[in-house]
This record gives structure tokens, C-alpha cells and sequence, in this order.
């Protein structure tokens, strides 16, 4: 099976410019290609995958990708798919993004060795030093104004109006093309569905300015869910490929609850795993749903290769851990990344609280009568532990590695006591 038949059989394929053309140069020779990730954060999230791990495929089956960091296009805006102009940062903000974008896609790309060794690139290297004229003169003469306006991208903006400086970000983006193109030979341009009104003006802009030029275009399909909404978010927010604004707990989880619906595809998209590891996972999913067989395989190749084997073995500590009520078992690192999201009391490194006090003050109970009710009935675990001495006072055996003591109130309120 060739790389075009893969990515048809994983669904990834949602538009792509002569498909028999394209199919014909990736068997005969190895191809250079590019993908833009604009930097408009300090870190990547999952949306971002897809286009990273089509770069990943590629260079697998033998070809030369060029990851592009738009530290130029980042200033502008890509007005693709959305219904308001961006805010504009500073551009030291944007150059402190590239920085750390750039050392995000080294983790999925090999740069070093080999023929096809990935090479990063930063469109900033052409647009900074350009002066207006050459840039209206030599690119812009090139664009009709009718072909823009017809453009899905700038279409769905005409409405709720679009500012001059978004409307010339396909022009920008072409450039990147052909500047690719004449410096490095890429001849094949990736990227998200909404993205196919910029490649395919590349493509003309490279037919334009190069005699005899052939270029190809393709796009990966938009990422859905089954249930309608967005996928990537969750109630904290979007999910970050920085462990330190989504730890590699909450990104194993996003995963493992996955919807039947949906399982099956994302292992196709995102995972590695072969046709026939995919249709026995299929088959476990149809006929055996309660063991979740498909989602614990897509939740633990997605987190070994965002962030590593070690990361992965600690979110599936946490999450046996949590769900056993096995809280003792965790360390001090591993209670912050379970329970990062969960209200959290300081409490001074040398004081001993009564427990009854303390449900109080970090406003477990509302009252130290229902706090002794609370205790009474059961219903107030520490570390996992029932916990029914009225008298209790919390000394340094309650505490993990020193720092934590995590008091649970009945079936699923987690409260974390902080040591300072």
C-alpha cells in the first residue's frame, strides 16, 4: 500500500490538487514539502496535530517535510475560520512564540539524520526585510481582486468586515509557497481544510512566476465529534501539547473518554498503529464496548508520543490510583497533575488542624455541625481513607511527600490541602 492509499484508508485526505500527478511523484522520487503553524500562542494544541503528524507520515514513508513557523503571518492574522479580526501582538511576544513552537514540532520530526532530515523554516526570513513596492509590485500585480473576493476564507468575512491587513494574508502565504518552492524545491503544500483557499493561490502564484512549474496541494478534513461539539476542548479549555498547561494526565484522559462514536476514527488520524491493529480494535469496540479496548490503545499512543513512555506510565498511575480511591499511592508531583483542577486550602507547614476546623475553613463543610455530621455518616475520606474520629487532628502522617493531603467528601469531592 502506497502513502496516498494510507492516508484514504485513515480518512485523512479531504481535498488534494491532481491526485494521480501527486500519487505518481511520491512513488518515484522524494518529495519536499511544508505546513505553516502560525504562532499565535506559546504553545501547540491538539488541533494542531493533525497537520504535524501528516508532516510526521510523510517523512516516514521517505519524504523531506519542512515545518514553517510564520513569525511574519503571525503578526498579520489568518483570517480562515474566523468570525472576527485577531488581536495583534507585539513582536517580541510573537518571535518568544516561534521559539517555542519551533522546539514543539522537534519532537515529532527528525531534523539531524538523513536525506529527508526535516528542516525548520520561519517565513519572517522573507517578509521582514521586504519593502512595500516590491511586495505590491513583484507579488501583489499577481493576485485579481475578484479571485480573492471569491475565496471562502475572505467570503465568509465580507459581512462582518475584514481589514486590509487580513485580506493580504493569502498573499503572504502564497509568497511562503513559492519562496519555498525556488529556495528548497517543495513541491507539495499540506494543511487544514480551511486552508485550500491559500494553497490553491500559491499554487497559481508558482505557476505565474516559475515557466514549466508544478506544485501540488492537500488538505487534512476538519477534526469532528460525534455529539456536536468542538473537538479539542474540554471544560478547562483547549488541550495544550505543553505539560505544563495540560499535564499529561488531563491529556491521557481527554482521550480515554473518547466516545464510541468517534474512537475508531481518531485512532486512524492520529495513531500509528497498522490496518490490521485498527480492524481488531474496530471488532473489540462493536462487540466488547465496556472494556474501552480502543480508547486505553488511542489514550496511551497519543500521550507517549506528545510527551514519553514516563509521562504515559505516570498518567496511568494516576488514573488506577484515583480510580481504586488508592490516593497513598501517589507522590507529590502526581496529586498536582491529578488534581489540578481541584479547590485547593493552604494550610501553614507547622500547624496541626483539627479535621473538623479544617472542613470549615477550606469550606468542605458549611458548618462545624455538618462537618461533624459529615465524619459521623462516612462521608469524609482522607487520602483515600474513611475517616470517623471526631477528634482528628491532621499531623505529618497525613501528608504526601510533606506537601498534600487530599480530603474527599462523599462519592466525588475532592478537595487538596497545600503544605506552605
Amino acid at each position: 500500500m502506497n502513502l496516498i492509499e494510507d492516508l484514504q484508508y485513515r480518512g485523512l485526505i479531504n481535498q488534494m490538487t491532481d491526485e494521480e500527478g501527486l500519487t505518481k511523484l511520491l512513488a518515484e522520487e522524494s518529495v519536499t514539502l511544508y505546513c505553516g503553524f502560525d504562532p499565535t500562542a506559546d504553545s501547540l494544541h491538539i488541533g494542531h496535530l493533525l497537520p504535524i503528524l501528516m508532516l510526521k507520515r510523510f517523512q516516514e514513508a521517505g519524504h523531506r517535510p519542512l515545518p514553517l513557523v510564520g513569525g511574519a503571518t503571525g503578526l498579520i492574522g489568518d483570517p480562515s475560520g474566523k468570525k472576527a479580526e485577531r488581536t495583534l501582538n507585539e513582536k517580541e511576544v510573537v518571535d518568544l512564540w516561534v521559539e517555542r513552537i519551533k522546539e514543539q514540532l522537534s519532537r515529532f520530526l527528525e531534523f539531524k539524520e538523513g536525506d529527508n532530515a526535516a528542516k525548520m523554516t520561519n517565513n519572517y526570513d522573507w517578509v521582514g526585510n521586504m519593502d512595500v513596492v516590491s511586495f505590491l509590485r513583484d507579488i501583489g500585480k499577481n493576485f485579481g481582486l475578484n479571485y480573492m473576493l471569491a475565496k471562502d476564507t475572505v467570503q465568509s468575512r465580507i459581512e462582518t468586515g475584514i481589514s486590509f491587513t487580513e485580506f493580504t494574508y493569502m498573499i503572504l502565504q502564497s509568497l511562503d509557497f513559492l519562496r519555498l518552492y525556488q529556495n528548497e524545491g517543495c513541491r507539495l503544500q499540506i494543511g487544514g481544510s480551511d486552508q485550500w483557499g491559500n494553497i490553491t493561490s500559491g499554487l497559481e502564484l508558482i505557476r505565474k512566476s516559475e515557466e514549466n512549474a508544478k506544485a501540488y496541494g492537500l488538505t487534512v478534513p476538519l477534526v469532528t465529534k460525534s455529539d456536536g461539539t468542538k473537538f479539542g476542548k474540554t471544560e478547562g479549555g483547549a488541550v495544550w501539547l505543553d505539560s505544563e498547561k495540560t499535564s499529561p494526565y488531563e491529556f491521557y484522559q481527554f482521550w480515554i473518554n473518547t466516545d464510541d462514536r468517534d474512537v475508531i476514527k481518531y485512532i486512524k488520524y492520529f495513531t500509528f498503529l497498522s490496518h490490521e491493529e485498527i480492524e481488531e480494535l474496530d471488532r473489540k469496540t462493536r462487540e466488547e464496548p465496556e472494556q474501552r479496548a480502543a480508547q486505553k490503545a488511542l489514550a496511551e499512543e497519543m500521550t507517549k508520543l506528545v510527551h514519553n513512555e514516563k509521562a504515559l506510565e505516570q498518567a496511568i498511575r494516576i488514573s488506577q490510583a484515583l480510580f481504586k480511591g488508592d490516593i497513598k499511592a501517589l507522590t507529590g508531583a502526581e496529586i498536582k497533575q491529578g488534581f489540578k483542577d481541584v479547590p485547593t486550602f493552604e494550610v501553614k507547614k507547622d500547624e496541626e488542624i483539627g479535621l473538623i476546623d479544617l472542613l470549615v475553613s477550606a469550606k468542605i463543610s458549611p458548618s462545624k455541625r455538618q462537618a461533624r455530621e459529615d465524619i459521623g455518616n462516612g462521608a469524609v475520606y482522607i487520602n483515600g481513607e474513611r475517616e470517623q474520629d471526631l477528634q482528628k487532628t491532621l499531623s505529618a502522617e497525613d501528608r504526601i511527600d510533606g506537601e498534600f493531603t487530599v480530603i474527599r467528601r462523599g462519592k466525588k469531592k475532592y478537595f487538596v490541602i497545600e503544605y506552605k
